[in-house]
Order: structure tokens, then C-alpha cells, then sequence
């Protein structure tokens, strides 16, 4: 046990000492850890006494380590080897000692040894399963579908509930209803359809054999995968407004966006854009970038920093602007959270577009994917997003210039205001929200969120975007506010 425990230990320690946002101690990482061993026995009483980690139960001591000291000058890795080697120790004698622990098994102490940790660090970073790893990784690799859905049928019974049109499942033939018994050789049951589906998991292009049943008759058939990409965006011209909702950032968003903007401007120019992104919750950070950067001819769209040098980066538009400049109105709601919070800030701070709807969901982290001895996988938080004016993302979200959770009376009372060319009820919260630098204090993100509180998207979300894009006194008064 103790050699790839230390091992996983030694190697996950060492990215958190060096790479994650906020520094912390061996000897915290330490006692953190063998906390998670009490939460599968809590007759287990870990302790830090004078430099040393202690592991105890009630009746007597069951081991105790040195912490690690480095000597100074030396970088916060470096105590990672020496710690994971006394944490192992320490985990082998609790095991040892406890009947629990032997019970719940390595994989669970390592799982809440990391679960506590990270409860006092953020709450994105993650210890992952060396299965769970392992569905995540063949999705990076490139996922690719059958098309075909499973469902629990009679008994244990797996079977095909539903065929995309035209998919390989429907060209071999396959129909709803037809029961699955065998990928690759290997049976597969109701009792467990998560792995039923992992194993119809692949790269696109590769084969996959399936034996399956239809009443008496067994039958086998060999489908290849292909990729399978849903379309990230759907676009429409509705009252001379383009209306464009984007539901996802993948490796497509960015192109599909910009073939939606020079097909919107034809035959004649919209009055505006509407750039839905209410329940979208984002994807990848690159492609968010680029989306903005349809929308600026240049300057800066996002940043990130973090404690490692490599965690710092600028992104900045090259242009041009594939809206020509038209006013451009970005709906968002609670659930907007991610990549879509990037894009929403971008456009927001300079001052491209009017945001409208309710505080986002607050998602700023980016984590860094690190491959554990064991298959596992830990994901570290170690750099945060910042708006193109510096404050950060992480907690707060992106605040509208236009508030549409407090109601339909406020939200009137705002867009009178505006008409008029008044400031917006925002106005005081966004400039407040916008001199912000982290670390923002949890008190003064409740405070300016509580504003707006995040809701789901509404009606009103879009009837507000018509009268911003109806009456010019209206927009030009919501930008100049929110700039």
C-alpha cells in the first residue's frame, strides 16, 4: 500500500505546494489530509504539535511524522517527496489500526484525504477516480457517438432508447427497443448503465462490435464512431434584430459564430445583436476569447494570474469586428457561468455591449489537469480569470448593466431611467464591482450580488433587449454608464 500511496501523494503535494492559487504550508497540506482519515473513522484524531503530525485513537497513539522543513530558499516542491513519504506512513499505520479504514479501502482514503484538503483551498480543485479518469480522458481524446441512447429496460435488461437520424445505430439498422447485450465481448446490465455507456465510449473512427437481441433473434453488428459535436449555436433574424444564442464553448463556437455574424448582416444590416448566453456553462477558455474578439477590432479581452509564472496570460483582440460596430446586447442569467462569464465581462468592460438579466454564476478558476501513479487524476485550481479592467470573476460574476431579476416594475423603472438618459440603478454597484482586485472579501461579493441576485433566464430578458435596441437614447445611456 504505502508505495503508491506515497507515490500519488508525493506527486499531487507537489502541485499544490507550486501551483495552486492560494500558498499553503506542508504542514497544512499535512494535517488537512489525515483529516479526511477521520472523516471514515472519526475515532481517528489527527494532530500538528510542534512541527510533527500525530495520527491517535481514543485508547493510544497510533504513529506520528516529522513535517518536512526544506531549507530555505528552496522552492515549496521541494518538501513534497519528504511529505508524501511521511503521509504514507502515517496513512499505512491508520490502516493498520482501523478496522474503518480497511473497510472504506485505499482508493476512499485517498479520495477524502484530497476532499479535505481542497475544502480549505477552493472549490473546483478535485481528486479524481481512477474510472472517472478514465471516462474524462477517452472524452478529451475526442468523444465520439453511435447514435444511440441506452435505457434500463425489463429486469436487467439494457436497451436502445432512442436513434439520432441517419447515425450509424440507424444505418446498421438498430431500433428502439432492441436489447444490448454484449460491447466488445463484454455483457452489460441495467444494474449498471454508466459503464454500459463507457464502453461505448471511443475515438471517432473507431469500430465498436455490439451483440443485441430484437424478440427471439440475436444478431451482431459493427458500427464506427464518429464525431459527435453538438452545434454550439443557433442563429435568427427576428424584428431586424440578429439573434444569436450560444449554448456551449467548444472547438466549433468561435467559427459558427462568425459565419452566423457575416451571414446576419446580409441581405441588410440588423438594427442590433443579441448574444444569448443565459444557461450556457462555458467550455473551453480559448474559444471564449475568440468569440469576444469577433466583437473588438483589438485591445485586451481576458487575463489570468496565478502564483506559477505560466499562470499569467493576456488575451487580446486582433479584430475586426464582425458585428461593424452595431449595438450589441448580451443576455445572461444565473446558470451563465465560465467561458460564457469571459465573454460577458469582455464585452461588458469595453463597453461593446449592454448586459442584461442577472448576476452570473461566478466561475473564474481554471484548473490544470495532473495524471496520478495510480490512474487518478487531480484537477488544481491555479489561476483565476480577470476582466479586461482587472477584477476577478471568481465568486462575484458578471453584474448587468440592466437588472431584470428584482422583477418587471424595477426592470421598468431602470429602461425609464435610461430613456431619459439618466443613469442606470446599476450604474454605483458596477463601478463598485469593477474596482474590485483579488482577493475580494465573501461579505462584499454577497453585498454587490445581492444587487441582482442570479435567477434564471425570463421574458423580460429579451423584451428588455428589444427596448434597449429600439431606442438609441436608451442603449447609448446603458453603455455610457457601464464603461
Amino acid at each position: 500500500m504505502r508505495d503508491q500511496v506515497q507515490s500519488v501523494l508525493a506527486i499531487a503535494l507537489g502541485m499544490v505546494l507550486e501551483r495552486h492559487l492560494e500558498a499553503a504550508s506542508p504542514a497544512e497540506l499535512g494535517l488537512w489530509s489525515l483529516r479526511g482519515l477521520a472523516v471514515l473513522d472519526p475515532e481517528l484524531k489527527p494532530e500538528l504539535r510542534a512541527g510533527t503530525l500525530l495520527l491517535s485513537r481514543p485508547e493510544r497513539p497510533v504513529a506520528s511524522r516529522p513535517v518536512p522543513n526544506p531549507p530555505p530558499g528552496t522552492a515549496p516542491e521541494a518538501a513534497a517527496v519528504p511529505l508524501g513519504l511521511a503521509l504514507a506512513a502515517l496513512f499505512e499505520a491508520g490502516w493498520r489500526a482501523s478496522p474503518a479504514l480497511r473497510r472504506a479501502g485505499q482508493e476512499a482514503m485517498l479520495r477524502s484525504a484530497f476532499d479535505e484538503l481542497f475544502n480549505h483551498l477552493d472549490p473546483y480543485s478535485r481528486y479524481v477516480s481512477p474510472a472517472e479518469a478514465l471516462a474524462a480522458r477517452t472524452r478529451r481524446v475526442g468523444q465520439a457517438g453511435l447514435g444511440f441512447s441506452l435505457a434500463a429496460g425489463r429486469g436487467r435488461a439494457v436497451v436502445v432508447a432512442a436513434l439520432a437520424p441517419d447515425g450509424p445505430a440507424a444505418r446498421a439498422g438498430l431500433r428502439p427497443g432492441d436489447r444490448l447485450l454484449a460491447v466488445e465481448g463484454v455483457p452489460v446490465s441495467a444494474r449498471n448503465l454508466a459503464e454500459a455507456a463507457l464502453l461505448l465510449e471511443g475515438p471517432a473512427g473507431t469500430p465498436v462490435a455490439l451483440r443485441l437481441a430484437r424478440g427471439r433473434r440475436r444478431f451482431e453488428v459493427l458500427l464506427h464512431r464518429i464525431p459527435h459535436l453538438p452545434e454550439p449555436l443557433s442563429a435568427e433574424r427576428r424584428e431586424e434584430v440578429l439573434w444569436i444564442r450560444l449554448h456551449s464553448f467548444s472547438g466549433l463556437t468561435e467559427a459558427r459564430l462568425a459565419a452566423a455574424l457575416r451571414e446576419g448582416m446580409r441581405p441588410s444590416r440588423p438594427r442590433g445583436v443579441v448574444l444569448d448566453l443565459r444557461g450556457n456553462r462555458g467550455g473551453l477558455l480559448g474559444q471564449a476569447a475568440a468569440v469576444a474578439g469577433n466583437f473588438l477590432s483589438d485591445g485586451v479581452l481576458a487575463q489570468t494570474a496565478g502564483r506559477h509564472p505560466e499562470a499569467i496570460r493576456v488575451w487580446e483582440a486582433s479584430g475586426p469586428d464582425l458585428a461593424e460596430g452595431l449595438p450589441v446586447v448580451v443576455l445572461v442569467d444565473g446558470r451563465t457561468a465560465s467561458a460564457a462569464e469571459i465573454v460577458a465581462a469582455a464585452l461588458a468592460d469595453r463597453g461593446r455591449a449592454v448586459v442584461v438579466g442577472s448576476a452570473t454564476m461566478g466561475k473564474g478558476l481554471i484548473q490544470i489537469v495532473v495524471p496520478l501513479p495510480n490512474g487518478a487524476e487531480l484537477l488544481v485550481s491555479w489561476s483565476r480569470v480577470l476582466a479586461p479592467r482587472g477584477w476577478p470573476i471568481q465568486g462575484l460574476g458578471v453584474l448587468p448593466a440592466v437588472c431584470t431579476s428584482l422583477g418587471t416594475e424595477a426592470t421598468e423603472a431602470a429602461l425609464a431611467r435610461l430613456r431619459r438618459g439618466e443613469d442606470s440603478p446599476m450604474a454605483a454597484v458596477l463601478a463598485r464591482a469593477r474596482a474590485l482586485r483579488a482577493p475580494v472579501p465573501e461579505a462584499e461579493i454577497a453585498t454587490l450580488r445581492s444587487a441582482c441576485p442570479p435567477a434564471e433566464g425570463r421574458a423580460s430578458d429579451e423584451s428588455t433587449a428589444r427596448a434597449l435596441l429600439e431606442v438609441a437614447e436608451a442603449y447609448a445611456a446603458a453603455i455610457g454608464k457601464d464603461r
